[in-house]
């Protein structure tokens, strides 16, 4: 009941991720969960990311400007939990997927979306989300043998979150 799909590159899953949220919106899925849309910022390169809430959203900036030479993550963990938290709200509703973009650093340090993770689990709600390959093997130890590998398409990723809410 938990499917994940490994990113090579940051921001690798986000496009598949947004096709998959459309599609299961679109064929009248109770879905809830956020997918990522990231924008470059003029020469410097520095990247804005936000979180458009699932279903119909808000959208949640999640990164914060930390000068024009940093060169660390911009990551606002603020808004990542603020963003988790509406989430979160939304596991009341009783929806039958959780899509999350990601399991990433927070998670790895178990904040961020886990918590969400955890309890849609233990509600018998299965969760797609994707996955950095560095964050794999902590994203593997939180999730035992729970954790279905997918492939990084469409398709692939459909047919199991049909699977899972049929089955």
């Amino acid at each position: 009941m938990l499917g994940y799909v490994i990113s090579e590159e940051p921001g690798q899953t986000d496009a598949v991720l947004h096709e998959v949220a459309g599609q299961l919106l679109a064929d009248g899925i109770a879905l809830i969960g956020a997918v990522q849309d990231t924008q470059r910022n003029g020469d410097d390169e520095r990247k804005s990311m936000s979180l458009r809430l699932l279903p119909d959203g808000p959208e949640v900036a999640i990164s914060q400007s930390l000068g024009r030479l940093s060169q660390g993550c911009n990551l606002d963990p603020e808004g990542l939990e603020h963003a988790a938290g509406l989430i979160a709200a939304g596991l009341e509703d009783a929806p039958q997927l959780v899509l999350l973009n990601k399991f990433g650093k927070q998670e790895a340090e178990g904040q961020g979306f886990r918590p969400i993770i955890a309890e849609a689990l233990s509600r018998g709600i299965p969760v797609i989300l994707g996955v950095g390959r560095e964050k794999l093997p902590a994203f593997l130890e939180f999730s035992g043998d729970l954790a279905q590998p997918l492939a990084r398409s469409r398709d692939a990723i459909l047919q199991w979150c049909h699977d899972q809410m049929s089955g």
